[in-house]
């Protein structure tokens, strides 16, 4: 069967299984040992090599998805992001970074690259001429993330892809917010792609993993160099995540469908003064998010009015849980203030456009109509606060 015509559902349940050939059971098998034999085997496996049983078949499902040639598996989002951008760059490179970023990955850069000697710049902007004017004699690697992480802004896949061929640049994108459900970057010439598979792939805030994909070329590079970092994932996480992605695609398509009744009822809400959200048509970038996302995805961003207590208002949340990290099947809530970017300084959150007051919703598969129920009475109740 041609496995190219298989469709995303499809790939998610069936791509990547590993075949009980003694037992004949429907789900993979799983391979605990962490020591294999090293005679009259054509591959020495080692959990660190990233190349047990286990960890290859669910790098290849995650290349599928991703429309890559090969993957990789590693133990966090960070452990993934980190060896990736070290993986092509060394003392006396240059790095050019979107703006806009999730905060491990701005303290990664800010905090660790000039012990390094990598120099590296910020974008103003996330326009592709912000990206271009960055560019110098050094420079070896663009990385952005789109949909942002707090604020949801779009960034032109394909236009930043251009410019990296262009001056013969390594592109990589962080596309955990929108997951190869909503986003597929390779399709847009993008080199290497990589997730925090804790969020989306994951799905139920009970795995913490990350993932890179791209060409065989870009990725055995990093896997080289993963080798000496470490950064492998148990196989029993492995296997859990591969159990995980069999309900990706009914997972996201759900959250994108209540996300978008939630930032519409947000938006016209008057005790809201701002949603971030790329489905909305009052998005600056919506058109962009049309033309380069399948869909418009699980997570939002919206700020109180003036008056209102947005730290308050999660504590009388009833469904919606306050919590750190995101894109499970339970509604969640945060202040990116005191979470994804906590470490950046206030001055450097201003910067990005975050403010103290802003609330990252990620939303989960519950029904709609209880999700708004909840956010009208935690509002109702701050507002007798205030008087």
């Amino acid at each position: 069967m041609n496995k190219n015509i298989f469709g995303v559902n499809t790939i998610c349940t069936h791509e990547g299984e590993l075949k009980d050939e003694k037992y004949h059971g429907a789900i993979s098998p799983l391979y605990m040992a962490t020591s294999y034999a090293f005679e009259n085997v054509e591959e020495k496996r080692y959990p660190r090599y990233f190349n047990t049983p286990n960890q290859v078949a669910l790098s290849r499902k995650i290349a599928a998805l991703e429309h890559a040639e090969k993957g990789l598996i590693f133990g966090s989002g960070m452990a993934a992001i980190s060896t990736a951008l070290l993986a092509f760059l060394q003392k006396g490179d240059h790095i050019v970074l979107q703006k806009t970023l999730y905060g491990g990955t701005f303290n990664l850069v800010t905090e660790e690259f000039k012990k390094f000697g990598i120099e590296y710049t910020f974008t103003d902007g996330w326009s592709p001429e912000d990206f271009e004017i960055c560019i110098r004699d050094n420079t070896r690697v663009i990385y952005f993330e789109t949909p942002s992480n707090p604020l949801l802004t779009i960034t032109d896949i394909k236009a930043v892809a251009q410019i990296a061929r262009k001056h013969g640049l390594v592109s990589m994108i962080d596309n955990t917010f929108a997951s190869p459900i909503n986003q597929t970057p390779l399709d847009f010439g993008i080199d290497i792609v990589i997730h925090s598979a804790t969020k989306y792939l994951g799905g139920h805030s009970d795995i913490l993993a990350g993932a890179v994909v791209g060409s065989e070329a870009h990725v055995e590079r990093i896997a080289q160099l993963a080798k000496n970092f470490g950064g492998s994932l148990s196989d029993y996480t492995v296997w859990l995540l591969e159990r995980s992605i069999k309900t990706l695609g009914l997972r996201v398509k759900a959250q994108n469908r209540n996300a978008k009744k939630l930032a519409r009822f947000l938006h016209k809400h008057p005790d809201v003064s701002k949603v971030y959200y790329p489905g909305l048509k009052s998005h600056p970038e919506y058109a962009l998010a049309k033309e380069q996302m399948k869909g418009s995805g699980g997570m939002l961003s919206f700020e109180l009015h003036e008056g209102l207590d947005a730290l308050q208002f999660t504590r009388e949340l009833q469904l919606i849980k306050p919590s750190m990290s995101l894109a499970g099947v339970d509604s969640t809530i945060s202040s990116p203030m005191l979470t994804s970017h906590a470490l950046l300084s206030a001055e450097e959150r201003a910067r990005q456009g975050i403010s103290d007051g802003l609330l990252r919703l990620s939303v989960g598969i519950e029904d709609k109509k209880d999700l708004i129920r909840d956010i009208e009475e935690a509002l109702a109740k701050i507002k007798e606060l205030v008087g």
